[in-house]
């Protein structure tokens, strides 16, 4: 896509068929609602009063979702799940099993392969909505190029990375995150992905140190969290301090930055002006989402992207068909 110069700022919502652009008052931003494509394992069926209907490969899965404050009107008492998370009052919460299913399976986005599997927190190990970004991810990418994933997770953004060819640090404080991660890697055939478990900073920290650079930067924060050494992290305490020692740590070519959260409150304007004081030009941020099946798109989490002006200009000029 090429962006063009606009004299207001202009919202967009992007899939790979659509665009829509609403003008308002604001020159210099671009905030872009981007929703995933090319999902078959997936698909958001329903949701109302706070739950969202999911399906998972074979598997119907009924979980809490705060964004959904509207009320339901299209027969939820009638789901039909193999699973349903309950929250506790006394905080965390447990999986109601309704039918069998597997501990866990594996599904499959394109070309890449994961494993699901429900954790006694809610999630299934996979955040459908990035799907947006590891299509935007594979399409900067390149084989040979270094690419930083922080918070890596269960490896989403590292195995998209490494599948363009690319040699993937992923770094992740959890080791049974990285496990997880290496089990997803071992799945698609990947060994050109480096695991380290640590202190996000302090790891960027040693790298400045070393002398060692990367062509890309991935990170997906998280609001609040702790190292490996009990070392304590909190989203808006350390995140420029994090982002402006990780852009001393990009090469001469950098392609990319990407910063996605999920933090309440939190702007994507916010996570692009840290951004844009680190890197100045090339800087756009929006929000991740998903079309349900009844129409309404679920807001899922806010983004910013950093990309060299040669790389945007080679970019598609217009939505793909």
């Amino acid at each position: 896509m090429i962006w063009t110069k606009l004299a207001l700022r202009a919202i967009l919502i992007y899939n790979t068929q659509n665009w829509l652009a609403i003008n308002t008052t604001r020159k210099d931003y671009i905030s872009v609602l981007i929703l995933p494509d090319g999902w078959k394992d997936y698909a958001l069926l329903d949701m109302a009063s706070g739950e969202k209907l999911e399906r998972w490969g074979n598997v119907v899965v009924a979980r809490p979702d705060p964004q959904i404050i509207w009320p339901d009107t299209s027969g939820k008492v009638k789901w039909d799940c193999h699973l349903r998370y309950h929250r506790s009052i006394q905080g965390g919460g447990s999986w109601e099993r309704i039918k069998t299913t597997p501990e866990r399976w594996t599904i499959t986005w394109r070309s890449l392969k994961f494993i699901i599997r429900p954790t006694d927190f809610k999630h299934m190990g996979l955040f459908p909505e990035q799907a947006a970004n590891w299509d935007w991810i594979m399409r900067n990418a390149e084989p040979g190029i270094k690419i930083l994933n922080l918070f890596g997770y269960t490896g989403g953004a590292t195995i998209a990375a490494a599948k363009t060819g690319a040699s993937v640090t992923h770094v992740d404080a959890a080791k049974g995150m990285n496990m997880w991660a290496k089990e997803n890697a071992a799945l698609n055939g990947l060994s050109n992905i480096r695991f380290i478990t640590d202190d996000v900073l302090k790891f960027v920290q040693r790298e400045q140190r070393r002398g060692n650079r990367y062509d890309a930067i991935i990170m997906d924060p998280p609001s609040y969290g702790r190292g490996p050494g009990g070392e304590v992290w909190k989203i808006e305490d350390r995140l420029h301090e994090l982002v402006r020692s990780c852009a001393q740590l990009l090469s001469t070519n950098a392609r990319f930055f990407l910063i996605n959260a999920y933090t309440t409150g939190f702007s994507s304007i916010v996570v692009e002006n840290i951004l844009r004081v680190a890197l100045k030009k090339g800087v756009t941020s929006g929000e991740l989402g998903i079309k349900c099946a009844n129409g309404l798109i679920l807001p899922c989490g806010i983004y910013a992207r950093w990309e060299r002006a040669e790389i945007v200009k080679r970019s598609p000029s217009g939505p793909r068909r």
